[in-house]
């Protein structure tokens, strides 16, 4: 395994909860411009593998690299500060809020008039005009209330938030889980266009049908233990998701 192949690689990660073993010396790793996608049931420890790679939780064995480099993440600043950035199901939106007071949300650019600081909501505008544009997304403004938005628009705007404060890995979960068919699509497009753009994703999900079209390589999980690492090429969705339901991995001549 050379070590410029990967942006961020996990090895041996052990993590107990009072005596209870979540993750079993998980070995899990993401390339350059690579789109993986983390599958399991709940309770096969995806959660808690990602939170360890995002500082919420430190290993209680187990190393992570960054580009080849030993890290050790002891708050989720730390991990933010290497280009590492969630969107979570619930976004970390707020409803009665604008998209562009959205997009800046704890960022907001100010401009100053003597001694006061006023926000400078020009940029804001013409910030957050812009980086959704580049993924495809059109508003009719950016001063609208988040609440106004599908499921689909509000994934646009945490997404592109997290392009335009310079993320390297997006970890994307369970974005697909409470959408349409056709706004499952558009943020499949999303991912593709984030990809395009040079970064990574980890994209969690139960669904292997939600991931698949965009995934590059698969990881399966299951009670705590890696299960299944394959190229997309090499395994069918049924296949996975047999494996996802059976728990372990099936022989070579079954795939298909």
């Amino acid at each position: 395994m050379s070590e410029g192949r990967w942006l961020v690689e996990m090895r041996g990660i052990i993590k107990r909860f009072d005596g209870v073993e979540a993750l079993s010396g998980v070995d899990f790793a993401v390339g350059y411009q690579e789109v993986v996608g983390l599958l399991g049931d709940n309770g096969a420890g995806k959660s808690t593998l990602i939170k360890i790679l995002t500082g919420f939780h430190t290993p209680d064995a187990g190393e992570i690299y960054w580009e080849g480099q030993p890290v050790r993440f002891r708050s989720p600043r730390e991990a933010r500060a290497l280009g590492i950035e969630t969107v979570y199901q619930d976004l970390a939106l707020v409803d009665k809020m604008s998209i562009a007071r959205n997009f800046f949300l704890g960022r907001e650019p100010v401009r100053r008039i003597g001694p006061f600081s006023l926000l400078d909501m020009g940029e804001m505008e013409q910030v957050t005009r812009r980086v959704l544009e580049e993924i495809g997304i059109r508003v009719r403004s950016v001063w609208e209330p988040v609440s106004m938005l599908s499921g689909g628009e509000r994934q646009s705007i945490a997404i592109g938030r997290a392009l335009h404060f310079g993320v390297r890995l997006l970890i994307l979960d369970e974005p697909t889980s409470a959408l349409s068919i056709k706004e499952t699509r558009k943020v499949l497009g999303y991912v593709e266009e984030v990809r395009r753009r040079g970064l990574s994703v980890i994209f969690i999900t139960h669904n292997i049908y939600h991931v698949y079209p965009v995934a590059d390589r698969l990881v399966i999980l299951s009670h705590g233990r890696k299960i299944g690492d394959f190229r997309r090429a090499e395994v069918s969705p049924e296949t996975v998701a047999e494996i996802i339901a059976g728990g372990m991995i099936l022989p070579e001549e079954e795939r298909s």
